[in-house]
């Protein structure tokens, strides 16, 4: 079983249906989790909490939500994908083919995930895979040039968000970035990754 994230930067894209299509094709010889970034649904959030000055605990919240939304969406386009609820359904077996997670409030109690901007769906999806004990997480983000950077420039560069290296350096979980235009190659990334690896 792999975790992937699907950066909210696809939602107006070509490129998120190709992912789409190609996962739920690959999910049917290995379970897929998909992780929906919070794309314009975060953006709203983000002027919302400017416009009417909230605390960030309100706007973590709202932001779970988000994610939530594009998930929903994710479901639409792919009918066939099941929903999957954590921690609030607790993982008794491994699900069959291609699932997307729908965060919700229950994220709130969990102490290691801090209610902030600091935390994004990038952490939230290390975090799940973590917990889940997958395979490998691979995050796919638009524009990005693989020149293995550490976890540390990375972060810095804004690719993955701040809290991203701090649950990396607590976890095992093999973890890739993938160019969102490099879908073509997603099973051969599968097979062998020993270059994309991301490192402290």
């Amino acid at each position: 079983m792999i975790v992937v994230k699907l950066g909210g930067s696809l939602y107006n894209t070509p490129e998120l249906r190709a992912w789409l299509n190609i996962l739920d094709e690959v999910a049917n010889q290995q379970p897929i989790i998909i992780v929906p970034g919070g794309g314009p649904f975060a953006n709203q959030v983000r002027d919302a909490q400017q416009l009417h000055q909230f605390d960030d605990s309100h706007a973590h919240h709202m932001a779970i939500l988000a994610m939530a939304q594009f998930g929903l969406l994710i479901k639409g386009i792919i009918p066939n994908c099941q929903i999957f609820y954590f921690p609030t359904d607790k993982l008794v077996t491994t699900p069959k083919g291609l699932s997307v997670w729908l965060p919700n409030e229950s994220l709130l109690s969990q102490a290691e995930i801090m209610h902030s901007w600091t935390i994004t769906s990038d952490s939230l999806a290390l975090w799940l895979a973590n917990k889940l004990n997958t395979e490998q997480l691979i995050l796919v983000k638009r524009n990005y040039l693989n020149n293995n950077r550490s976890i540390t420039e990375l972060s810095k560069l804004g690719v993955v968000d701040t809290s991203f290296q701090h649950l990396f350096s607590q976890t095992s979980v093999p973890s890739q970035i993938v160019d969102a235009q490099d879908h073509q190659h997603f099973s051969e990334r599968l097979a062998d990754n020993t270059d994309s690896i991301l490192f402290l």
